[in-house]
């Protein structure tokens, strides 16, 4: 992988880990890593995000799901929008 590709992902992933903070999640965790997590726990709202994110890359919430990352969430990932 290129430099310029490399920077660009890594900037792409540092943007979707501080969103995930601003929505007091884990700041090393992914908006679509905890969209995951929400959909397995049926929340709407992590099954619309998942679907969506599907556009642009199949199964894009399983393939990101991180399941040891979540515990520095302001709001744990149990009680995000229910």
């Amino acid at each position: 992988m290129g430099k310029i590709k490399r920077f660009g992902l890594n900037l792409l992933v540092w943007l979707d880990e501080g969103g995930n903070t601003l929505l007091l999640g884990d700041p090393g965790e992914t908006i679509s890593s905890r969209s995951a997590k929400a959909q397995m726990a049926g929340k709407l709202w992590g099954c619309v995000m998942c679907r969506f994110l599907n556009w642009f890359q199949k199964d894009h919430c399983k393939k990101a799901l991180e399941p040891y990352a979540g515990a520095d969430a302001v709001i744990p990932d149990d009680q995000v929008v229910k």
